[in-house]
């Protein structure tokens, strides 16, 4: 009885231990689930960078290719160095900053932002994403973490200007797109060259599906969602598409004191009527779509002369191509009815979508909302209103973002402001993720 008693124990202890081995790893099993960010660090870093480029308002004029630019640049370069990357300067004039692992041959954990700014913007736009890449491998190195996967901190080439860095890391920077003209006065390609890059060698840069075994970004908010509603970390379902149309509306020009009202065919009121049925349009529907007019002339634009013709712009946005061609369709059907009723013509003239919606991985939102919740934040899941490097990277990479409240919805504008605990909270669940894409999360 005493021996088939100690048989039966010794085979419970053995299945027991058997089931741990095969089941996920518990919280208290990782010896890393309390390591943290250092917050004086950041914030200290996030200031130093705002002086290359400083303007009077209090934000930053660092445009890509400028001289500023240059030093930011210089200036991340040399803290990456101090983490012990190994740094180098690609065709397009990425920055990328490589640490090695334990298993050198797998795909590289790839994260960062970047560090160029509209003219008269702020202190945060991009720069939280390389100063918080950065600050995690710091982390990583004073803590003795040797990561599986080899990690990549980079930092993409302007990124404002049309995601130059991005587009090229996945091969779809145009011959034609060298060629626009930067807000530094450059040509792209001559600013990449500026940057140390070389045009004529983009297909170097190229990465190609299952290249990446994950691409995160931390980005500022950029709008009043997660402040609004006191949320901690907005996790990125997608950036959203994009798309515009000129319209033109054609009337008769005719004396504006003689000319009857209702003889008129006045473009002006029929475009005023065009908007209001934009706004009218996209908020009937439930969701986080949105419709813009933010462009519009009037023609011959005299004061004493009825408008003959207007011209104007319209952008939709939404994560669901799909739900934008059937408000477009909505609103041409508003169109028709309007212009027969002020016996106008209206025509509207697609523009190439700047943006195809991007979605990001259910995996890696999963990881960053799990992140945050074991460090104790709340988290929301929301659309990206704005465009990032993210949504190229997303076409070859599972991607993740993480938003972080922006003060008042305030960005590109020298009153641009994040909280510096806001920041630490948005970077220490970035710490995470990439530990937990690591250990195999996306597997």
């Amino acid at each position: 009885m005493k021996k088939r008693r100690v048989f039966l124990i010794a085979v419970f202890v053995g299945v027991f231990f058997l089931c741990q081995a095969f089941s996920p790893a518990q919280e208290s099993d990782n010896p890393f689930q309390k390591i943290r960010v250092n917050a004086k660090r950041i914030e200290q870093r996030i200031l130093k960078l705002a002086e290359f480029g400083r303007n009077p308002e209090g934000g930053v004029s660092r445009v890509a290719f400028s001289e500023a630019d240059l030093q930011g640049r210089d200036y991340a370069i040399s803290l990456m160095k101090d983490v012990g990357l190994r740094v180098r300067i690609d065709e397009a004039g990425n920055i990328i900053g490589r640490r090695e692992a334990s298993q050198p041959d797998l795909p590289p954990i790839l994260f960062g932002s970047h560090l160029d700014s509209v003219p008269s913007g702020g202190k945060y736009d991009g720069s939280l994403g390389v100063i918080g890449a950065i600050e995690c491998v710091q982390v990583y190195q004073e803590n003795g973490i040797i990561t599986r996967h080899p990690l990549e901190v980079v930092v993409f080439a302007d990124e404002e200007g049309g995601l130059v860095g991005s587009r090229a890391l996945i091969g779809r920077l145009t011959p034609e797109a060298l060629e626009v003209v930067s807000h530094s006065g450059m040509t792209v390609r001559q600013g990449i060259q500026a940057l140390g890059g070389n045009p004529d060698k983009l297909s170097q840069v190229k990465r190609d599906k299952g290249d990446i075994k994950a691409f995160l970004e931390i980005h500022i908010e950029q709008g009043s969602l997660l402040e609004s509603k006191d949320i901690d970390i907005g996790v990125v379902e997608g950036i959203v598409g994009i798309n515009w149309w000129d319209v033109t509306i054609d009337g008769f020009s005719n004396h504006a004191g003689t000319t009857p009202m209702d003889r008129r065919q006045d473009a002006l009121l029929a475009a005023a009527q065009l908007i209001l049925a934009v706004n009218r349009v996209v908020t009937s529907v439930p969701g986080r779509q949105v419709g813009t007019v933010g462009r519009i002339k009037a023609e011959p634009g005299a004061a004493n002369v009825i408008p003959g013709r207007v011209v104007m712009s319209l952008e939709l946005r939404d994560l669901s191509a799909k739900k934008i061609y059937s408000l477009y369709g909505q609103i041409e059907e508003e169109a028709k009815a309007i212009a027969e009723k002020t016996d106008t013509k209206i025509m509207f003239s697609p523009i190439e979508a700047t943006a195809v919606p991007a979605p990001t991985d259910p995996r890696v939102r999963e990881v960053i909302t799990d992140s945050a919740r074991r460090l104790g934040l709340t988290s929301m899941f929301m659309p990206s209103g704005a465009g990032h490097d993210a949504q190229e990277m997303a076409k070859i990479a599972p991607t993740g973002m993480i938003f972080v409240p922006s003060v008042g919805g305030i960005s590109h504008s020298p009153r641009e402001f994040t909280r510096a605990k806001d920041m630490v909270n948005g970077v220490n669940v970035l710490l995470q993720a990439i530990l937990k894409i690591d250990l195999g999360a996306l597997d």
